[in-house]
């Protein structure tokens, strides 16, 4: 477990690490069946998880218990049961990896600066899922809106907290240029599983979109 006289720059790093956990979570639930209920509710659970005790670390970086139970469900995310009965969208890993190639920046930074700009691309693709992710996740009121506008507004929420915690919203944060995205886009393998397999230009355009 963690000695709380750790310094606020390894909470800071464990917030980024918290983020890797999530979006691990979020690999499992973008999937192309619909029967596997149970997965994918303990991967959005997870989420909330994730989402209180890193707030509340933020607010006090030496709170044991928040950093603890981070750490828990880090542990729940990467073990594979999350994973089970379904297909998994590994793109915003290839998108980070190949980023961290070129800067040299850690990978859970890597996945957030390209997440947003990922899920808005795809998210067309997997319309009932992301509405599903903003309602059982974010807490977003469906009520008298359409589900682009619940979808929305939990990307939106993803954001806020993202900022909250302070991970990097950008790869020109990590050291990225205009002058790599090329490079970044060859680098980039393109997988399967997902609500849409990238062309290339795509994984440009996400990218760009993330500078």
């Amino acid at each position: 477990m963690f000695n709380l006289s750790l310094s606020r720059y390894f909470v800071i790093t464990l917030f980024r690490y918290s983020f890797r956990r999530k979006a691990r979570s979020l690999e499992f639930l973008w999937h192309l069946r619909f029967g596997a209920q149970v997965v994918d509710y303990l991967a959005e659970g997870l989420m909330r998880s994730v989402i209180h005790s890193s707030l509340i670390a933020v607010e006090n970086p030496e709170d044991y218990e928040a950093r603890s139970n981070i750490a828990w469900a880090a542990t729940w995310a990467l073990n594979t049961l999350i994973g089970k009965g379904k297909s998994q969208d590994w793109m915003v890993h290839m998108l980070g990896q190949a980023v961290g190639a070129y800067t040299d920046a850690t990978h859970g930074m890597t996945l957030a600066a390209v997440s947003l700009p990922y899920y808005k691309l795809i998210m067309p693709y997997g319309l009932p899922k992301f509405k599903r992710f903003a309602v059982n996740v974010w807490n977003v009121n469906a009520e008298g809106k359409s589900d682009e506008e619940v979808a929305n507004e939990g990307l939106k929420a993803m954001e806020n907290w993202m900022r909250k915690i302070g991970v990097a919203m950008k790869i020109s944060e990590l050291g990225a240029t205009a002058e790599m995205i090329e490079g970044i886009a060859d680098a980039t393998f393109i997988l399967k599983g997902g609500y849409k397999v990238l062309t290339r230009d795509e994984v440009v355009k996400v990218l760009k979109e993330s500078l």
